[in-house]
C-alpha cells in the first residue's frame, strides 16, 4: 500500500536565525589590519581599520597577482628527484624546487591599494559594527556622524555614506616603494617587502570628485583603484587590466557610473542577495561563542567564493596591509588549505558558492595535463600542490608542493559536489573526466614491487617539512590511502553511468594498492617502520578516516583502528599544532561521534587561534600552552573547517545514510538546524527540545532513496508528499527508508500518535 503525507517542511514559516547577536561589534576602530571589519563580494574585498588617525579602508581584489615565472622550478621532475633522492643529493634538488619560493618575491597574490579619510576631528567613536545579516559595516561617533560601507554583492564596486558631512577620500597607493623598518625573521611566513617587487612608481589622478590611481605591475597586468563622490557618498573600484586577457570596464569608469546609484537603493539590492544566501541553512546550538562563530565563518565563505570569481586562496580577498607582501605569499595551497577552505559549503546547502573550486580547477585543466606529463611522464592530471591564479607551480616545500596525489584529494570535491548536488550533467561533464584522468596518472605512475602497486616516492604532508626524508622509500599511509580513494569514487561514478567494464578496470586497480600501515598499539602510522610518534599539525597519516572515509565506526576493526589512532594523536599532544589543526581535530571528534570533545576542539580554535574579528592566525593568541606557535600569519582555512566541524556534528551522511545530531553532547538540550545537505541532494532540517531530539524533515531536490538512522526508537510519520516508506533490510536497526519523488517533503515525529 502505498501511502502519501504533506511535510511541513518549507512551510515552516521559520527565517534565517542570522541576528544582531552574531555580529562583530568593537567600541573602537580596529587598530590592525588583521583585526579589521571584513567585506567581500569573492572578488572586491575591503578591510575596514584605523591608521594614524585616518580611517583606512585596504581595497583588495582577487586577481591580483603578480605571475612572473619562477624558472629554475620548470626544470624538476618526479624521476629526476628520485635519483636525487636515492643518492642522497639534496642540495641540487633543493636549488631547483624549493630555494626560490624562499628567495623570490614572486610569484604572489598582491595588494591593490587603500582610501583613506582623516577623522581626527570627529572625536571619540560610539560604536563600529558588522552587520551580517546584510554584510554591511557601520561605524559610529559620539557626536552623532556616522559611516556605512558594503561591497555591492551583485556589482564590482563598493559603496560608502556619510550620514552628516562627506568627507574627502585620498587614495593611497600600496608600499611598492618604501623598505619596512621592521625586520622579519620569516620573510616567508610573515611577509618581505613589497619594494622587493620592483615595480615603477603608480599615478594618481585627481578629477573633480574622483581620484585615479594606476600600478604597472610585472608582465602584463596593469590595474586601477578609483573613488567617485558625490555629496556625502562614495563608490569604489579596483579592476585588473591583463594583457593576455580580455578587457574589462576600467575603475574609474566604473565608479563614474556607480555614483549615479543612490546608496539606499543599492544597499537594498545588496541586502537582498545576503537574505537569500542567510535563507540557504541556519544553525542554532546552546554554546554561544561556537554559534557566532559559524555564522562568522559562513559569512566569509559567502563573501571569499562567489561565481566568476577565483577560488579561496590562503588569504582570499584580505592581503595584507602592511606594506609586505601576504603570509606565504597568498597563493594557493593545495596540500591542505584550499581543501579544508571547501568542507564547509556542500552540508550548509550552499554548493553554488562551493562550485567556484571544481570551476577553477576544471578551468585550468589543460595546464594541468600538460604539468602533468612534463612533471611525471604521465597521462592524466595532477595539480601543483603551491599554485598560482592560473595554476601555476611554485615550488617550496617540493615533497608536498609537487606531491604525486594532489590530484586524488581535490578529486573529493569534484566527487562531493556531485553526491550533495546529484547533478547528473556535473557527473558527465566534469565530475567522471576530472577522476578519470586523476586515476589516470596515478595508474600509469605507481609500479608493481613485491605485488603491490607502489610509488617510487611518496610523502606525507608535512612530516619532515623541506629535508630530503620528507621523500618517503615506502608509500606512505597519506598517498595510500588517496590512490585507494581515487579509484574508489572513480569505480562509483563509472557504475552510476553504466560504464561496466570501467568499473571493473577500476576496481581491480585499487585492489592492487597494498593495505594502509597499521601500527597495533598506535593505530594509522605515517608509513611503514615511521609511526606517528611526535606532535604535527597536518594530520595527513589520518587521511584514510577523515576526510576520505576509508575506514568507518560501522566496522569493528576500522573502530578498534580509529580509536586507537585519535589515542596516539592525543598521547603526542599539541605543541606542534596550529589553529586548523584543532579545526581538523573537531571534525575527527564529531565524525566518530564523541560531541564534548568535539566541542573542546573547536572552542579552543575559537578562543585561541582567531583574531577579534574571527580570522584565523595560526598561533595560540592566548598563549596558554595549546602550542609553541604563538605567532600570528593570518590564512582561511582554520575558519572555514571549523565550520564544517559544527555541521560535523548536526549532520552526517558519509556512510550513504543520513544520521541526524549523532555528535551532540548530551547537555544540549535545546538544538535546531534547517536545510542542512545530505547526500544525495536531501535537505534535512531537525529540532531537539528538552534534551530530546523532536522531530525532523527531509526534502528531496532530485528524489530518490533516503537511508535514515533513526534518532528516537519510536516514530510517527507525520505529514509527507511525494513519498512513500521503503522497508529495511534484515538485520537494519532502527534504519527508516523512504523513496522520493523529486520535490518529495516528509517529517518525521518523535514517538508514535
Amino acid at each position: 500500500m502505498v501511502v502519501t503525507w504533506l511535510a511541513l517542511l518549507h512551510s515552516n514559516p521559520l527565517q534565517s536565525q542570522v541576528s544582531i547577536k552574531h555580529n562583530l561589534v568593537f567600541s573602537q576602530i580596529p587598530a590592525k589590519w588583521d583585526e579589521a571589519i571584513p567585506l567581500g563580494n569573492g572578488m572586491l574585498g575591503v578591510l575596514v581599520w584605523q591608521k594614524d588617525g585616518k580611517l583606512r579602508l585596504a581595497i583588495d581584489r582577487a586577481d591580483l597577482w603578480d605571475l612572473r615565472p619562477t624558472a629554475e622550478i620548470e626544470k624538476f621532475t618526479y624521476q629526476w628527484a628520485y635519483q636525487h633522492r636515492l643518492s642522497g643529493d639534496w642540495d641540487t634538488v633543493w636549488k631547483i624546487a624549493d630555494e626560490p619560493y624562499d628567495r623570490d618575491p614572486a610569484p604572489t597574490k598582491i595588494p591593490g591599494g587603500a582610501v583613506e579619510f582623516d577623522i581626527t576631528k570627529l572625536g571619540q567613536v560610539l560604536t563600529v559594527e558588522l552587520d551580517l545579516k546584510t554584510a554591511t559595516c557601520k561605524i559610529e561617533w559620539e557626536n552623532g556622524e556616522q559611516f556605512r560601507i558594503f561591497v555591492d554583492a551583485t556589482k564590482p564596486v563598493i559603496r560608502y555614506t556619510w550620514q552628516k558631512n562627506s568627507r574627502v577620500a585620498e587614495i593611497v597607493a600600496p608600499a611598492y616603494h618604501k623598505d619596512s623598518e621592521e625586520k622579519k625573521l620569516n620573510p616567508v611566513v610573515e611577509g618581505s617587502d613589497l619594494s622587493r617587487l620592483g615595480y615603477p612608481p603608480g599615478k594618481i589622478k585627481k578629477k573633480k570628485n574622483q581620484i585615479i590611481y594606476s600600478q604597472k605591475c610585472w608582465g602584463p597586468l596593469v590595474y586601477e583603484l578609483s573613488v567617485a563622490t558625490k555629496n556625502s557618498e562614495g563608490t569604489i573600484s579596483l579592476t585588473s587590466d591583463y594583457a593576455d586577457m580580455p578587457k574589462i570596464r576600467q575603475a574609474g569608469k566604473m565608479v563614474k557610473n556607480a555614483i549615479r546609484e543612490p546608496f539606499s537603493n543599492a544597499h537594498l539590492r545588496h541586502a537582498e542577495w545576503w537574505k537569500s544566501y542567510w535563507d540557504r541553512s541556519f544553525v542554532s546550538i546552546p554554546d554561544k561563542l561556537l554559534e557566532k562563530q559559524w555564522y562568522l565563518e559562513m559569512y566569509k565563505f559567502g563573501s571569499a567564493s562567489r561565481k566568476g570569481a577565483p577560488p579561496i586562496s590562503l588569504q582570499a580577498i584580505w592581503t595584507a596591509d602592511n606594506g609586505k607582501l601576504p603570509p606565504w605569499k597568498g597563493d594557493y595551497h593545495n596540500d591542505l588549505n584550499t581543501q579544508l577552505s571547501y568542507w564547509p559549503g556542500y552540508s550548509s546547502n550552499h554548493p553554488e558558492e562551493s562550485s567556484v573550486f571544481t570551476d577553477w580547477l576544471w578551468n585550468h585543466q589543460s595546464y594541468f595535463k600538460e604539468y602533468t606529463q612534463r612533471v611525471f611522464s604521465t597521462n592524466g592530471i595532477n595539480v601543483p600542490g603551491v599554485a598560482t591564479l592560473r595554476g601555476r607551480e611554485m615550488g617550496g616545500w617540493h615533497m608536498y608542493a609537487m606531491s604525486p596525489t594532489i590530484s586524488c584529494w581535490l578529486a573529493q570535491h569534484f566527487y562531493l559536489e556531485w553526491k550533495y548536488t546529484m547533478d547528473r550533467s556535473f557527473l558527465q561533464d566534469r565530475a567522471w573526466p576530472w577522476v578519470r584522468e586523476t586515476a589516470g596518472h596515478i595508474e600509469q605512475l605507481a609500479k608493481f614491487k613485491n605485488g603491490y602497486r607502489t610509488l617510487p616516492m611518496s610523502s606525507s604532508p608535512e612530516f619532515h617539512d623541506g629535508y630530503m626524508e620528507a621523500w618517503f622509500l615506502q608509500m606512505t599511509n597519506y598517498d595510500l590511502a588517496l590512490c585507494k580513494y581515487v579509484f574508489k569514487i572513480a569505480a562509483e561514478m563509472a557504475a552510476e553511468m553504466g560504464l561496466m567494464a570501467e568499473q571493473t578496470h577500476l576496481l581491480k586497480v585499487g585492489s592492487e594498492f597494498p593495505e594502509l600501515d597499521i601500527s597495533k598499539s598506535d593505530g594509522l602510522t605515517v608509513a611503514p617502520g615511521y609511526p606517528y610518534k611526535e606532535s604535527h599539525r597536518h594530520f595527513s597519516h589520518l587521511m584514510a578516516f577523515h576526510p576520505l572515509g576509508l575506514l568507518s565506526l560501522d566496522n569493528q576493526d576500522d573502530k578498534l583502528i580509529i580509536e586507537s589512532s585519535l589515542r596516539n594523536l592525543e598521547k603526542q599532544g599539541t605543541s606542534q599544532w596550529t589553529g586548523y589543526s584543532f579545526s581538523w581535530l573537531g571534525n575527527l571528534y564529531a565524525r566518530t561521534k564523541q560531541g564534548n570533545k568535539a566541542v573542546e576542539a573547536l572552542n579552543t580554535f575559537a578562543r585561541c587561534f582567531c583574531s577579534p574579528n574571527s580570522f584565523h592566525l595560526n598561533g595560540d593568541q592566548c598563549k596558554e600552552g595549546h602550542s609553541s606557535f604563538t605567532y600570528d600569519p593570518f590564512t582561511l582555512e582554520g575558519n572555514f573547517a571549523f565550520a564544517a566541524g559544527i555541521q560535523e556534528m548536526l549532520l552526517q551522511s558519509h556512510l550513504e545514510k543520513i544520521e541526524i545530531m549523532p555528535a551532540i553532547p548530551q547537555d544540549w538540550k535545546e538544538v535546531s538546524f534547517r536545510d542542512l545537505r545530505a547526500q544525495g541532494a536531501f535537505l534535512v532540517s531537525a529540532e531537539k527540545k528538552n534534551g530530546v531530539i523532536d522531530s525532523f524533515a527531509i526534502y528531496s531536490e532530485k528524489g530518490g532513496e533516503a537511508v535514515i538512522q533513526l534518532p528516537f526508537p519510536t516514530f510517527t510519520i507525520q505529514e509527507s508528499t511525494k513519498a512513500e516508506r521503503g522497508f529495511s533490510l534484515k538485520g537494519e536497526k532502527n534504519i527508516l527508508r523512504i523513496r522520493f519523488e523529486k520535490g518529495g517533503r516528509v517529517v518525521v515525529k518523535n514517538g508514535y500518535e
